[in-house]
């Protein structure tokens, strides 16, 4: 046998001579230069230790030290080598700071030794609170010597310790406040301006921010506060604003101020911005930048100011663009239908083969809105007797289409009025209705001195013609929306009360309140409307006119977070699921365009939610029989396998036939109302979400997932919210998802997706969804409510000719315009029951006149420059997609992709248009709308 091996134990070795093996090797790596560097440290440190030194001395040494770490330069990603080699010492250092301060209590040299310790803190401690502990104990005077990284260093010390100490330490949080107000100058100095806001941000001072802000630093400053707001919640987004407002304020930049006073919708804000300067021309430019939000703010010190809020001359500038254009000539609803080119495998030949009423009727809203304020028609008024088309329409459908008149004359009230009039003493009412209601829509966003609108209407609201009364109603809903008139508020406020007249007419009366006073919290109103609510009938509120009521209750609370709860509260008082509808407009409509996610989440929940029966019924499937008899308190008894296969087929009989009853129930006002919130809460979902990008992005994930899972109404109510969310912005993954959904097996699904499919190419052209929707329109040939719809959708795509946006953002998409987002949503809350309102066939409801509601919210999407006296001027300007320049360093370019272009220009969706040279100043920050130009007096024109 081999010999047994010798039993050799492993010997580890000696932790310190591995420190000692690593020292040598760490040494051994250095240069000769840093070897030098850190033996003239070390023997800074043992001087330092000695104690029988001078005070002199120690502070030659600490200032020595100091001049070390301050002069080392490394690249970005290393410590700095003084650091690196003074870390060992740090624990030294911190034992002679202790002794010092006993023995010299605030000398000098004790606050040197402070501020050492402070820098080398951030190589050191783990609890990354030390530099902030030593920087407290030394002065302030030094602080700027450290450089960048120990400034960003002690912001974030700073932040954690502020929230630690709230309402803890009162004397702490003074003294980190005042350290941070001397870090605040160092950053703005040096290009960090975000790094000064969210320091100021987090210790909740962002008031003071103006006193640090100069001629240099305001734009990028103010640029990156009102990029953060859409993520501060409330009270800090307003304080944001509030100091973007001051700045730009004190920087003499009016118009930026005047976007902030119209984002905080504040008129006493806006009366500053005015009060702010002398100048009637720059009180001009304020006065367009207001008319594109339908601002209803009086300026009573200069007429022609007033004009320019009020769109008096917005009528000449569109006629000037589309001359300029060369779209003068009026279109016909068969240039955009293009049946030729329709497939006609699908029915009978081509759409133009059917001539109906209700085809009439689509062609008539086409040509309404594809001749939109062109003033010229080649289709309603084509003979001597002006009424050869109208006639061809019928029932109710003529007043939608002699009301069409009113839009394509649309803001020239003057000529719109005067080929009106001759309708309105027409024998037939349907005739007369209509041009009431047109009068309403030629006077949308205009306000003149006259009002001629409000005289023209005001005798019809109580007339026993309820044809008349409704078109009466529905105008000054449109004509007045966002202006507050108090003399239409004296008209219609009875007509919601009044509890003897049709409800039919209250709820038009509420929603036509609702635009006129949209986003003024009215008391009056508020009240007047939830009192209706309480007194009514249980069955009254099972009507579907009851959600316009609903609806103009929401509306008055557009945009006004702090003033819902109390509403809120209120609303608890009616027992009936109409509150629930109640609730959801109100907090849909307060935080429209905030992007509030705790509200997404929520209205996500009820989404998912289950009517109470369905849920009762579920839970009792789950349970066995033996446990529901355990809760009768009855003894189980045991079953046979047969027995108990015999329950379960018994249970699935009784389920089909609960689910047949409930199919038939559907029908039923109760079952639709107590699910009517669940829609809306999808419309909430794209209202709330639209006001920052990435939440859009979100929202249509969160479509797709509720397109799959949700009930009919949450099914019907998806397009909606997909076409409000993209309106105007046609992006191909939007449009393709409707396309799809536009052949779904529930017609009423099918068509709001169509219409849907003309919101998001609203006034755009695009060729593509053109293509869609022409086959769209072979496809559904056969039915006919469909096809009307595709119609629509057509006559919206082709807005204007191309012109016109239905977009509720001015402003580079800074403002959300209440009355645009209104009337949008109007539309949508309308086809969440298709048939009853928008394509119903009644004799007795005016419904088709809800349509006309869109026209508030359509505006021009120009770029119009004038001179000092107001006439249109030509000047050369690059035309290209904006690009977010926040915190980015230089002067970055803001616009990509440019084309250089001479004004009046058209602007798309997320374009930016800047002037080519300096010969002109705009008295606008941002080129979008009428921008009024001054000659420049340095600029020389530079022969190349």
């Amino acid at each position: 046998m081999a010999p047994a091996p010798e039993n050799k134990e492993l010997v580890k070795p000696d932790n310190n001579e591995v420190k000692k093996d690593t020292k040598v090797k760490q040494e051994e790596e250095l240069s000769e230069e840093d070897q030098h560097l850190k033996d003239e440290l070390e023997l800074l440190v043992e001087r330092l230790n000695e104690s029988d030194q001078d005070k002199q001395l120690y502070s030659k040494y600490l200032q020595s030290l100091k001049t070390f770490i301050k002069e080392s330069t490394t690249s970005m990603t290393a410590v700095p080598k003084p650091l690196k080699f003074l870390r060992p010492f740090y624990p030294t250092l911190t034992n002679l700071y202790h002794e010092w301060s006993n023995k010299y209590n605030s000398d000098e040299i004790v606050l040197q030794l402070a501020d050492i310790l402070s820098v080398l803190a951030m190589t050191y401690s783990d609890e990354g609170k030390d530099s902030l502990k030593y920087r407290l104990l030394s002065s302030d005077d030094s602080i700027a010597d450290w450089g960048h990284e120990y400034m960003r260093h002690l912001a974030l010390e700073i932040g954690v310790v502020y929230q630690e100490s709230l309402g803890v330490d009162e004397d702490k949080i003074n003294k980190l406040t005042k350290l941070a107000l001397k870090i605040v100058p160092f950053f703005l100095k040096h290009n960090a301006e975000e790094d000064a806001v969210d320091l100021l941000l987090e210790i909740e001072s962002i008031d003071k921010l103006p006193q640090f802000v100069d001629e240099n630093t305001y734009a990028r400053v103010c640029l990156y506060v009102q990029s953060v707001v859409p993520y501060l919640a409330p009270p800090d987004d307003v304080s944001f604003l509030n100091t973007a407002f001051t700045i730009y304020l004190s920087q003499n930049q009016l118009t930026q101020a005047l976007i902030i006073a119209i984002k905080l919708d504040d008129s006493l804000l806006i009366k500053q911005v005015f009060d702010s300067t002398n100048d009637t021309l720059i009180h001009k430019q304020l006065g367009f930048i207001l008319s594109q939000t339908n601002n209803n703010f009086k300026y009573d010190d200069n007429q022609e100011v007033q004009e320019c809020i009020s769109n008096v001359k917005l009528a000449e500038y569109y006629h000037y663009l589309t001359k300029e254009l060369n779209l003068l000539d009026a279109k016909i609803p068969e240039d955009i239908y293009k049946s030729h080119l329709e497939n006609s495998k699908f029915g009978l030949g081509t759409s133009g083969s059917i001539d109906s009423a209700k085809q009439n009727l689509a062609a008539s809203f086409v040509h309404s809105f594809l001749n939109l304020g062109y003033g010229n028609d080649k289709l309603i008024q084509t003979d001597e007797d002006n009424k050869s088309w109208i006639y061809k329409t019928k029932g109710n459908g003529m007043i939608s289409t002699t009301a069409s008149l009113g839009s394509i004359h649309q803001w020239d009230t003057n000529e719109g009025l005067q080929v009106l009039d001759k309708y309105t003493y027409s024998e037939d009412q349907e005739i007369k209705a209509g041009a009431l209601l047109g009068t309403g829509i030629v006077s949308s966003n205009v306000h003149d001195e006259v009002d001629a609108a409000l005289a023209l209407l005001q005798d019809y609201i109580h007339d026993s013609n309820k044809l008349f009364q409704t078109s009466a109603i529905n105008g000054l809903g449109i004509a007045f929306a966002g202006t507050a008139n108090e003399e239409v508020l004296n008209l219609l406020l009875p007509l919601v009360s009044d509890l003897d007249i049709s409800l039919e007419i209250s709820c038009l009366a509420a929603l036509a309140l609702g635009h006129v006073f949209v986003g003024t919290c009215h008391g009056d109103i508020t009240s007047t409307i939830l009192q209706s609510l309480l007194e009514r009938d249980f069955t009254q509120l099972t009507n579907p006119f009851i959600k316009f009521m609903s609806l103009g209750l929401g509306i008055l609370y557009m945009g006004k977070t702090e003033h819902a709860e109390d509403v809120l509260e209120t609303i608890d008082a009616i027992e009936h699921p109409i509150s629930k509808t109640l609730k959801v407009l109100v907090n849909i409509c307060a935080y429209a365009g905030t992007g509030n996610v705790l509200q997404i989440q929520a209205l996500l929940q009820m989404c998912t939610a289950k009517p109470k029966d369905q849920l009762e019924e579920e839970k009792k499937l789950e349970q066995s029989e033996e446990d529901q008899k355990k809760e009768e308190g009855e003894e189980p008894k045991e079953e046979t396998e047969e027995a108990k296969e015999d329950v379960v087929m018994d249970k699935k009989e009784e389920t089909k036939d609960e689910k047949d009853e409930k199919e038939k129930d559907d029908s039923k006002p109760e079952e639709s109302e107590e699910e009517l919130y669940q829609g809306i809460a999808v419309l909430g979902l794209a209202c709330i979400a639209m006001g920052e990008d990435i939440g859009q992005d979100m929202s249509l994930r969160h479509f797709s997932h509720l397109m799959h899972y949700g009930n009919s109404l949450i099914r019907r109510a998806v397009p909606l919210a997909m076409g409000l969310v993209s309106t105007s912005n046609p992006q191909m993954k939007v449009f393709e998802t409707l396309s799809r959904y536009s052949h779904d097996p529930d017609l009423e699904v099918a068509q709001n997706s169509i219409y849907s499919m003309g919101l998001v190419g609203a006034g755009t052209n695009n060729a593509r969804l053109a293509q869609l929707l022409r086959q769209l329109a072979s496809y559904y040939i056969k039915s006919q409510d469909t096809l009307f719809m595709v119609r629509i959708a057509q006559g919206i795509l082709h807005l204007g000719k191309g012109t016109l946006t239905l977009t509720p953002y001015n402003s580079e998409r800074t403002i959300l315009s209440k009355v645009s987002l209104a009337s949008l949503l109007t539309i949508s809350i309308a086809l969440l029951d298709p048939k009853q309102f928008i394509l119903s066939d009644s004799t007795t409801e005016t419904t088709h006149q809800l349509l006309y509601y869109l026209t508030p919210a359509i505006k021009p999407r120009m770029l119009v420059t004038v001179d000092e006296e107001l006439k249109p001027i030509k000047v050369n300007v690059r035309v290209g997609q904006a690009v977010d320049v926040v915190g980015q360093a230089g002067k970055p370019k803001t616009i990509t992709g440019w084309v250089t272009q001479s004004t009046p220009v058209l602007l798309n969706y997320g374009e930016r248009a800047e002037l080519e040279n300096e010969e002109f100043i705009s008295l606008s920050n941002s080129l979008e709308g009428i921008v009024i130009l001054k000659k420049n007096p340095d600029y020389m024109e530079v022969d190349n």
